[in-house]
C-alpha cells in the first residue's frame, strides 16, 4: 500500500539535484533483493538497503548497505529507548513456523514490511534526525555487527519484551485493585480517552484482519477447486466425440482461467489489504508499549514528588531542632528535588510527544487505510468483472449445445 507512494517519492527525488541547496530536503530508503545466506539454523535473509538523500549529515546522495532482520530490530530498539513518547513504527514478526521462514511469499511480505518500517522512520520529523538511523543506513556490515553485539540492557530485549513492559504495568494496576499495591495511575479524561481509543482500535483491526485472512483463504480454495474441476472436465471431454468433447474442453479452459484470476486476486488481497491491516495491529501494539512507558514515567514522577515532600518536611524539622544532621538532610533534599524535577520533565515530554503522535498516527492511518480499502474494492470489482466476462463468453456455446 505504501510502496507505491514510496516509489513515486523516490522518482521525484532522483529528478532533483541531490546536493543542490535549492532542493527540498528529502530522505528515502528502499529495502530490496532479499537473499538467503547460510544453512540450517544459521540461515538468514539479507537485504539491500538503498538510501537516497540530500541531507548534509549523510555521506552522499546514495548509499547501499546490506542488512539482516536483527539489524532492523537493533534500530527499532534503539529508537524505542531514546525517543520516549514517540510511536516507534512496528517490525514484521518472525515466522513462528520454521518451514515458512524461507518461503517466497513470507520473504516478500517481510521485505515489503521492512521497507515500510524504514520509510516511516525516515519520514518522521523527529526520528529522521536520529544518529542511530544514520548508522543503520550508512555503516558497513562489520560496523553494524559490532554495534549489535555491544549493546546491553534494554537493547538486548526481544521484541516481545516491550509488550511485556506494558503487561507489567497492567499487572500492577490489577494488584492495586486487589489491594496488593496502592495504585499510581493517570486518571485524566484525555489519557483515559486515548487508552480507550487504542484498545478499541486494536480489537477492530484484529477482527478486520481475521476476516481478510479468511477472504484470501476462500479465494485460494475456490481457485484451486476450479483448477481441479477444469482438469477433470477436460479429461471428460477427451472421452467424448465432437461437439460435446470440444464444449467440455472449453469449459475446462474457462475454469482454469477463472482459477488463475482468483489466485492472482488472493495474492493482491494478501499484500494490499490483509498485510496492511496486520501491520496496523502491530502498530497499535507499539503504541500500547509507549503507553506502558508513559505509565512508568508517571509513577516515577509521583513517587519522587512524594519523596521530595517527605524530605522537605524532615529538613524543616531538623532545622527547627537545630540538628547537626541539617547539612546532610539539605544535600539529600536538593538531590531528590533535582531528580523529581527531571522526572516531571520526562513525563511532560512524553505526554507532549504522545499528543503530537496520536494526531500524526490518525492522519497516517486514514490515508493508508483509505488506500488499502480502495485497492481492495477495485480488486474485487476487477475480479467480479473478469469472472463474469469469462463465463459470459462461454454462454452462447453452452446455450447452443443445450438447444440441440
Amino acid at each position: 500500500m505504501e510502496s507505491n507512494s514510496i516509489d513515486q517519492s523516490q522518482t521525484r527525488n532522483v529528478m532533483q539535484s541531490p546536493r543542490s541547496p535549492s532542493s527540498h530536503p528529502f530522505l528515502s530508503a528502499s529495502v530490496t533483493d532479499p537473499v538467503k545466506l547460510g544453512n540450517g539454523v544459521q540461515a538468514y535473509i539479507s537485504y539491500r538497503v538503498i538510501t537516497k538523500t540530500n541531507l548534509p549529515e549523510y555521506q552522499g546522495p546514495e548509499k547501499i548497505v546490506i542488512r539482516r532482520y536483527s539489524d532492523f530490530v537493533w534500530l527499532r530498539d534503539r529508537l524505542f529507548e531514546k525517543y520516549k513518547g514517540v510511536f516507534i513504527p512496528p517490525l514484521p514478526e518472525k515466522s513462528a513456523v520454521e518451514k515458512f521462514r524461507f518461503s517466497a511469499e513470507f520473504i516478500e511480505m517481510r521485505r515489503a514490511a521492512l521497507d515500510v518500517f524504514v520509510n516511516r522512520i525516515a519520514s518522521h520529523p523527529e526520528l529522521q534526525q536520529s544518529e542511530d538511523l544514520r548508522t543503520f543506513l550508512q555503516a558497513d556490515e562489520e560496523t553494524m555487527e559490532r554495534f549489535r553485539f555491544q549493546e546491553t540492557g534494554i537493547f538486548n530485549k526481544k521484541p516481545a519484551d516491550f509488550m511485556q513492559m506494558f503487561r507489567d504495568v497492567q499487572s500492577k494496576v490489577s494488584d492495586a485493585v486487589l489491594g496488593k499495591e496502592k495504585p499510581v495511575e493517570e486518571t485524566t479524561p484525555e489519557y483515559e480517552k486515548l487508552k480507550h481509543y487504542v484498545f478499541e482500535l486494536e480489537n477492530h483491526l484484529a477482527e478486520a484482519q481475521k476476516h481478510a485472512y479468511r477472504l484470501v483463504k476462500r479465494h485460494r480454495e475456490l481457485g484451486q477447486s476450479l483448477l481441479d474441476f477444469g482438469k477433470a472436465v477436460k479429461l471428460l471431454g477427451a472421452c467424448e466425440g465432437e461437439p460435446t468433447g470440444k464444449l467440455f474442453s472449453d469449459l475446462g479452459t474457462k475454469s482454469e482461467l477463472v482459477s488463475i484470476k482468483l489466485q492472482k486476486e488472493a495474492q493482491q488481497v494478501l499484500m494490499n489489504f490483509e498485510e496492511p491491516l496486520k501491520d496496523y495491529v502491530r502498530y497499535v501494539q507499539s503504541i500500547k508499549a509507549t503507553i506502558g512507558e508513559r505509565a512508568t514515567a508517571f509513577k516515577q514522577h509521583c513517587e519522587l514528588a512524594e519523596t521530595t515532600k517527605l524530605k522537605e518536611i524532615n529538613l524543616d524539622k531538623l532545622m527547627l531542632t537545630r540538628s547537626d544532621k541539617v547539612g546532610e538532610a539539605e544535600i539529600e533534599y536538593r538531590e531528590i528535588k533535582a531528580e523529581s524535577e527531571e522526572a516531571t520533565i520526562r513525563f511532560e515530554r512524553i505526554v507532549k510527544r504522545m499528543n503530537e503522535e496520536i494526531v500524526r498516527f490518525q492522519e497516517q492511518k486514514t490515508e493508508e487505510m483509505g488506500v488499502a480499502f480502495h485497492q481492495f474494492a477495485k480488486g474485487q470489482a476487477r475480479l467480479a468483472n473478469g469472472i463474469a466476462d469469462a463465463w459470459r463468453a462461454l454462454l452462447p456455446k453452452l446455450e447452443a449445445a443445450s438447444s440441440v
